[in-house]
């Protein structure tokens, strides 16, 4: 037999959370039995694991269980981008109107942007220069591959730049890439229907910048 909300709060002392996004009501039991009052609605009671979850409306506070996403109404790849609101609701109107497309990147860490560079410039020595505007940390990444030129791995590379990335301010490398502050996305480039889908990509809501090329690269990126 099931336990009802209020035995389990006896179960776990009924001790109010002061975070607690449900206000007046408790924190939400491992039980899985969602409180009447619940501002989480359909998703799934509140942990204590203490680990912040992207759809908890108490932020870094309370944790939820992982939503029915597809109940939900969300997609989970795109809920995987982690992007900042503009960019994300832009994903969701373009997955609407081409179900077929493929995000390939989303917000990413430093060390993640310094990968997907590297990728680039072992195809592209000058990829660097050739992409992006110039700023205190664009031109130090490109200074670095021109004074390394025996360093040709993406590992190497990588490496390389996340050091330039460390020796500036967080200001200076935020500069690099609207994909550190999750404000773009990247989307697989396709034949079929192309033109339709890049169209499509310029007109979403909040767009700054498309590209289809980057230093030469065929490389579909929308910022926000």
């Amino acid at each position: 037999m099931r336990t009802g909300w209020l035995e389990q709060q006896r179960i776990l002392a009924n001790a109010p959370h002061p975070n607690s996004p449900a206000g007046r009501f408790f924190d939400w039991s491992y039980f899985d039995v969602p409180h009447p009052g619940s501002p989480a609605g359909r998703f799934s009671d509140w942990s204590f694991s203490g680990d912040p979850h992207p759809f908890s409306p108490a932020g870094r506070h309370c944790s939820l269980a992982l939503p029915d996403t597809q109940s939900a109404g969300l997609d989970s790849a795109i809920e995987a981008l982690n992007l900042a609101p503009t960019a994300k609701s832009a994903a969701y109107e373009l997955k609407r109107l081409h179900p077929e497309v493929i995000f390939t990147s989303g917000r990413r860490s430093v060390e993640d942007q310094a990968r997907a560079m590297a990728g680039n410039i072992v195809k592209n020595r000058k990829w660097i220069e050739q992409t992006y505007h110039k700023s205190v940390v664009s031109k130090a990444c490109q200074k670095w591959v021109d004074d390394n030129p025996g360093k040709k791995t993406k590992a190497e590379i990588e490496a390389g730049l996340k050091s330039v990335f460390d020796s500036l301010t967080d200001a200076e490398v935020s500069h690099i890439s609207k994909h550190l502050s999750g404000e773009a996305f990247d989307v697989q480039p396709v034949t079929k229907d192309a033109s339709k889908i890049k169209k499509t990509i310029q007109g979403l809501k909040g767009v700054t910048k498309f590209l289809d090329q980057e230093g030469g690269l065929v490389r579909w990126h929308a910022q926000f």
